[in-house]
């Protein structure tokens, strides 16, 4: 019998992406205050590919501590801009704040993956995409979150790719794993080379 597979995150959008793959695994979302956990990192000068593997590696070894002997996975994303550092809008203003500063801009998706077990984390991977945002006019940001609703303060960067938030970009660079945040290939691999799933 295999080892369980657990997936650290409450995310919808990670667990299809596993489900849809064929990959046998239970959801145990970690209890974590991120915010407090970046912090420090980033008054550190942390930058964001470390923030997203730091946070990632502190939701699968919180989970692991009590299922021993499986392999957690544990991710997290984060957006940056610049030097800037963004996390998900608290509400449609800060959304739209949110849109216009990335308006016109290439932002990047840092989206990093770790598997823990047993408290060890064992393997970590971080992938990038970069997300160049077309010029918004404000009514259009307006008209979008009109649209797209409660969906734009699911996402750090207020749109998702794959339904109407498409329409914001005029080029991305990265595979859709990333922008989604779950970099899928790489994790496949090493879950392969792990025994954890079928080779």
């Amino acid at each position: 019998m295999r080892d369980q597979i657990i997936l650290a995150s409450g995310s919808p959008f990670r667990r299809q992406l596993l489900e849809n793959a064929g990959v046998t695994f239970q959801v145990v979302r970690a209890d974590l205050d991120e915010r407090s956990l970046e912090a420090p990192l980033a008054n550190s000068g942390a930058g964001a590919e470390d923030i997203a593997s730091v946070l990632a590696e502190a939701k699968a070894t919180s989970v692991s501590e009590a299922h021993a002997g499986a392999f957690v996975i544990g991710s997290d994303q984060t957006l940056s801009l610049e030097d800037e550092v963004f996390h998900k809008p608290e509400d449609m203003e800060g959304a739209r704040r949110h849109l216009l500063r990335l308006s016109g801009k290439t932002h990047y998706l840092n989206s990093a993956v770790v598997i823990v077990r047993d408290g060890e984390t064992i393997w970590r991977h971080v992938a990038v995409a970069a997300m160049t945002m077309r010029e918004l006019d404000p009514g259009f940001v307006g008209r979008y979150l009109s649209a797209v609703g409660d969906d734009a303060l699911s996402s750090v960067g207020a749109y998702q790719v794959e339904g109407r938030g498409i329409q914001l970009f005029e080029k991305i660079e990265g595979d859709y794993f990333t922008i989604v945040g779950l970099p899928l290939l790489p994790l496949l691999a090493e879950l392969r080379a792990l025994g954890a799933i079928d080779g």
